[in-house]
């Protein structure tokens, strides 16, 4: 029999997000499920009753009806006490559950002798978990948001102008931290034509930065900063104080700062001080991403935006949530991805399967017990090279009579090599003078071909491969060529009608490729600069 997944209302005040959408909920059913939805669970998010009940989807109005019946919940916000009174063992829940601040929760989960899978613990180092990566999402919009809200909160533009009524300045941004949520900031106030720096502990996100249309500020104070999973670590004391005396700088220069550095089960690291701020222009802004784990400036308040100084301090918590339908959208899609992974037969059950690192990974709390944290990822360590240790029990013989690994042998080589010149003196022998002229062009050219692309940087392969392909037209010339009339007089040595023809759509391709190669290579090569 197939499991019912419910979909309730969120009961958080201030939440406008909901754990699926219609498109989504079309199909899970696709998969076998059914889908039950609380009544107004999606209108915040301009998601009404009837779009869900179109695909498929039964509507309830009891929000004790839907917990009672579903096998699988989809939240987006932790259970709150009245709702986990309503769960009934057995159940699964997939939800934000982060269970490192919650523990008491944790317990009150456990003892409903439930399932939970927690959206925020996936294993972020598995790189086919990305689709399930429900972080990232909305940490990518989170992201945009805080430049939008710091947008509405300025008063100048971000990009700037020449007028007849004076010059306007650009906006100097400043943010604090390059992960998701910063590159999608850096991303975002780029394009509207700030002036945009960036800091993180991770060196390695620089040239992202960069390729945003950012600058990178380091730190003058070496240390690695990465931590595990995507995150950065809690740094030394030497490297914080060093950090402090460039944010104080970047403070007294710039217009607005976007913090975004949040460690796991840390309180937010505090970056911004009271007296940075005091140091700030007046009409600054400063967007804290991490207030609803404390805040990284030392005068946020959660929740709230307030001014302090002269500087307007915005410490919204619920970021994604001001863009409801676009992360109730993405969030639905992980969770989809997350279905699919868990209901491999496509009949409408559930496999929680801990021989799936994702799976293990997300499931903080199985058939009741806990199971939070998980042991740590088999990551396979590359192999050291080790040299084969000489005799013949270990030198095991190719086809060509050496051992693998081995240099070729002196005799082989000539073997080859004679091969080869006795294929050229055939070739030279029996093959017309003009075909071997024509030749040696080629060989020349496949060779000069090859090292010029092998000492090009990977990057730049694709755009440099589509100005070949253009080059390579040079073919139509010859087209051309065949199409032209003899200069020794009109009719004479004229080629035949197929061949006209075929020169006409050679021609006619090879023009395509040469106006599509330099259209590609210029959109390719866009990508690499701002």
């Amino acid at each position: 029999m197939s499991l019912r997944i419910g979909i309730p209302r969120e009961q958080f005040a201030g939440e406008k997000r909901v754990a699926s959408v219609p498109e989504v909920v079309e199909k899970l059913i696709k998969l076998g499920f059914l889908v039950t939805v609380e009544t107004g669970a999606g209108a915040a998010a301009n998601f009404d009753d009837e779009s869900y009940r179109s695909v498929g989807a039964e509507i309830t109005d009891s929000a004790a009806q839907l917990w009672g019946a579903a096998d699988i919940v989809f939240k987006v916000r932790a259970p709150l006490p009245e709702e986990i009174n309503l769960i009934r063992p057995g159940t699964t829940l997939v939800s934000f559950i982060w269970p490192a601040q919650n523990p008491d929760l944790m317990q009150q989960l456990a003892g409903r002798r439930i399932t939970v899978l927690a959206m925020d613990s996936l294993p972020r180092q598995l790189s086919r978990a990305q689709k399930m990566d429900a972080l990232t999402s909305m940490a990518s919009i989170s992201g945009y948001r805080a430049v939008i809200e710091a947008a509405n909160a300025f008063g100048r533009f971000f990009n700037g102008q020449v007028t007849a009524a004076g010059k306007i300045p650009p906006a100097k941004v400043f943010i604090a931290g390059a992960g998701v949520a910063g590159l999608s900031a850096i991303g975002t106030a780029a394009n509207l034509g700030a002036m945009v720096r960036a800091n993180d502990t991770r060196a390695e996100v620089a040239d992202q930065v960069v390729s945003l249309g950012g600058e990178f500020v380091k730190v003058d104070y070496e240390e690695e900063g990465s931590g595990g999973g995507g995150y950065a670590k809690v740094m030394s004391e030497g490297f914080q104080q060093a950090q402090r005396e460039m944010y104080a700088r970047q403070a007294k220069d710039a217009d607005i700062i976007i913090t975004t550095a949040l460690i796991p089960g840390k309180p937010a690291p505090r970056l911004i001080t009271a007296d940075m701020v005091k140091s700030m222009k007046p009409g600054s802004v400063i967007v804290d991403m991490a207030g609803e784990q404390g805040g990284n400036c030392e005068l946020t308040v959660p929740g709230e935006s307030v001014v302090r100084h002269g500087v307007t301090i915005i410490g919204y918590t619920d970021l994604p949530s001001r863009l409801a339908k676009q992360s109730s959208t993405l969030y639905a899609n992980n969770l989809l991805r997350l279905t699919e992974d868990l209901c491999k037969t496509k009949d409408g059950q559930i496999d929680v399967n801990f021989d799936d690192e994702a799976i293990r990974g997300l499931t903080v709390i199985k058939a009741g017990e806990i199971t939070w944290p998980p042991p740590p990822l088999k990551i396979a360590a590359v192999p050291p090279q080790v040299k084969p240790a000489a005799g013949p029990a270990l030198a095991k013989k190719s086809a060509h009579g050496h051992g693998e690994g081995e240099p070729m042998s002196g005799g082989a080589l000539a073997a080859i090599f004679g091969i080869g010149a006795v294929l050229f003196w055939l070739v030279g022998a029996f093959a017309p003078a003009s075909f071997l002229s024509h030749f040696t062009v080629f060989v020349l050219a496949c060779f000069v071909g090859y090292m010029v692309i092998w000492n090009v940087k990977p990057s730049l392969h694709t755009p440099l491969m589509s100005v070949t392909n253009a080059i390579s037209s040079i073919i139509a010339v010859g087209a051309l060529v065949q199409i032209a009339p003899p200069l020794s007089g009109a009719g004479e040595g004229r080629p035949s009608a197929l061949i006209l023809g075929l020169a006409v759509v050679a021609l006619a391709l090879t023009a395509v490729n040469m106006f599509g190669g330099f259209a590609v290579t210029r959109r390719m090569l866009a990508m690499f600069r701002k």
